[in-house]
């Protein structure tokens, strides 16, 4: 038992000592403020993290994933144009590509895509 104890104690020892000594040998002598930052990127992280927010670019970014995965719907479309027939193939291409226009068209008469303003 008192094996166990000498063992658990010289454990104990050892273990805090290569801590301290990491701890100790891994200090930069140098504090650069933006090196000892959690961000890289250059900006302050002690400032206000509720920066005004564009509606605008976020409206389009929303416009441009719908428009992406639509797109990403039309791809299949052309492969399986030699397994369909061809009426229906046409006529489902056309319904899908007049629904995305039409999307586009009332996106345009809103004035969502107006990057102008």
């Amino acid at each position: 038992m008192i094996y166990l104890l000498i063992i658990c104690l010289i454990t104990f020892l050892i273990s805090t000592t290569i801590m301290i000594i990491s701890s100790t040998l891994s200090k930069k002598t140098i504090l650069d403020r933006e090196e000892m930052s959690p961000y890289e990127c250059g900006f302050d992280p002690k400032g206000s993290s509720r920066l005004p927010f564009s509606l605008r670019f976020f409206l389009i970014a929303v416009i441009f994933l719908i428009f992406d995965v639509e797109i990403t719907l039309l791809l299949p479309i052309a492969s399986i144009f030699n397994l369909t027939n061809v009426f229906s193939w046409i006529l489902t291409s056309i319904i899908f590509l007049f629904i995305l226009l039409l999307g586009l068209y009332y996106e345009w008469n809103q004035g969502a895509l107006d990057w102008s303003k």
